[in-house]
C-alpha cells in the first residue's frame, strides 16, 4: 500500500493550536507516528481527517474561536452559523461565519467556503461586509465587518409588502452592489431576501457568496445550483435545467424579490419549481394596481425564461428603475391572456350568483301571485 513521508503529514493533526481544540490523544498518536518516520497509508490520512473535524464542538455563544468571543446566534443555514461577536484585541463587534462540524470535511464545501472568504477579501465596496485577514485560524471560520441591521427576509415576514418607493430604493441599492461584483467578475448566484441586510435607512449589506461564481476560476460543484441551494424560488429557470447561471440569473432573482417587495408574495408561490419554466407569473398589477404600468414591465423583463430576453446585467436594470417615465410598455400576450381569464371568473361568478338567486326569485313570484 502506498504511503505518504511524513513532511506531507495533515499539518493541522499536529499542531498544538488545533489539539487543543479536537482530540488530543488523536493528536498524540499521530505525532509519535510522524516522529517514528512511518510512512501512513493516504486511506489513514483521511479517516483521521474526517475525524478531527467530526470531533469539533458545534460553536455556541460564550465560546471563544482565538481572540473573538462568541456573543449571540444570528442564523442557522444548512451549512454554516452565524454569530455576532467581539473581537477580544480591539473589543469590536464583528460578524463571524462557521460552518457547521458535519459539512467541514466536504472537499467540495471546503473549496467553497475558502473561495467565499477570497472573494470577500478581494472586494471592497460599502454595499458588502468587509471581510477580515488576521492570520491562521486554529478551525475554519470568517470574520466580518458588523453590519446592525435585518434581513430583507425578515422585514418582509413583519412588512408583507413595501411601498413602491421603498422597494425601488432598496432594489436600487443591491444592483448598485452587483453591478461592481459583476465588473469584478464574481456571480453571486443565490440572490435572495436572506441574502440581503438592510437597516432603518434602507442601506444593504449583500451577503453569503459560498455559492458564487469567479471568471476563470474553476467550476466548484458535486451537480447544478439547484441541488446547492434547493429548490429555490429565486433560482432561474436555466440554472433549474441545470446550466451554470451567469449575471442574467442574478438578474431573474432580482425580479423575484422585487415582485415579492411589492405584492407581498413570489411571482409563482405555490407551483412546482419545474413547472414554473412553462407558466406566466400573475401580472403585478393585478394584486396592486398601485403599481406602474412603466414598473410592471421592469419585473417582467427581468422575469423572462429565455435570459437572453432580460436585462443582461445590472447596470441596464438600475438604469431604467432610475428612469421609470422612459421605459417603455409592451403589449404582453400574458396580460391579453391574464385579463381574459379575469373576465370569465366574473361572468362565472355571475353565472353562479344568478343560479344561487333564481329558486329565491321563482318562491317570491309564487308568493305573490297566491295572494292576490
Amino acid at each position: 500500500m502506498a504511503g505518504v513521508k511524513p513532511d506531507s503529514f495533515p499539518e493541522g493533526l499536529v499542531q498544538s493550536g488545533n489539539c487543543l481544540s479536537i482530540n488530543r490523544g488523536l493528536c498524540r498518536v499521530a505525532a509519535h507516528v510522524v516522529g517514528m518516520r512511518i510512512p501512513i497509508p493516504e486511506e489513514t490520512i483521511g479517516m483521521l481527517q474526517c475525524a478531527t473535524t467530526l470531533m469539533r464542538n458545534q460553536v455556541n455563544p460564550g465560546d471563544q474561536l482565538d481572540h473573538y468571543r462568541i456573543d449571540e446566534v444570528l442564523a442557522h443555514t444548512t451549512v454554516a452559523s452565524i454569530f455576532r461577536g467581539t473581537d477580544l484585541q480591539t473589543q469590536r463587534k464583528v460578524t463571524i461565519k462557521v460552518p457547521h462540524p458535519d459539512v467541514e470535511s466536504d472537499p467540495i464545501f471546503s473549496e467553497r467556503f475558502q473561495r467565499e472568504e477570497e472573494i470577500g477579501r478581494s472586494l471592497d465596496h460599502a454595499g458588502l461586509m468587509k471581510v477580515f485577514s488576521d492570520g491562521a485560524h486554529s478551525r475554519p471560520y470568517i470574520v466580518m465587518e458588523w453590519f446592525d441591521g435585518q434581513l430583507l427576509r425578515n422585514l418582509l415576514n413583519e412588512k408583507k409588502k413595501l411601498p413602491a418607493e421603498r422597494a425601488e430604493r432598496i432594489l436600487l441599492a443591491i444592483t448598485d452592489v452587483l453591478d461592481y461584483v459583476e465588473n469584478h467578475g464574481v456571480v453571486h448566484r443565490d440572490l435572495r431576501p436572506e441574502n440581503v441586510m438592510v437597516n432603518a435607512d434602507d442601506h444593504i449589506k449583500l451577503i453569503n457568496f459560498g455559492n458564487a461564481a469567479k471568471t476563470g476560476a474553476r467550476r466548484v460543484t458535486f451537480a447544478n445550483l439547484a441541488q446547492s441551494v434547493g429548490m429555490s424560488e429565486y433560482v432561474s429557470p436555466e440554472e433549474l435545467g441545470g446550466k451554470r447561471g451567469d449575471a442574467r440569473s442574478d438578474i431573474y432573482a432580482l425580479g423575484v424579490m422585487l415582485y415579492e417587495m411589492l405584492t407581498g408574495k413570489t411571482p409563482f408561490q405555490g407551483v412546482e419549481p419545474f413547472d414554473r419554466m412553462g407558466k406566466d407569473p400573475t401580472p403585478p398589477r393585478e394584486i396592486d394596481p398601485a403599481i406602474s404600468p412603466q414598473l410592471q414591465e421592469v419585473i417582467y423583463l427581468t422575469l423572462e425564461r429565455d435570459p437572453r430576453k432580460r436585462y443582461p446585467n445590472a447596470h441596464d436594470l438600475a438604469r431604467n428603475l432610475r428612469h421609470l417615465d422612459q421605459v417603455s410598455v409592451t403589449q404582453r400576450p400574458e396580460l391579453g391572456a391574464c385579463k381574459q381569464q379575469r373576465i370569465q371568473q366574473v361572468r362565472r361568478v355571475l353565472l353562479y350568483t344568478i343560479l344561487a338567486l333564481l329558486p329565491i326569485a321563482i318562491f317570491l313570484l309564487l308568493l305573490y301571485f297566491a295572494h292576490r
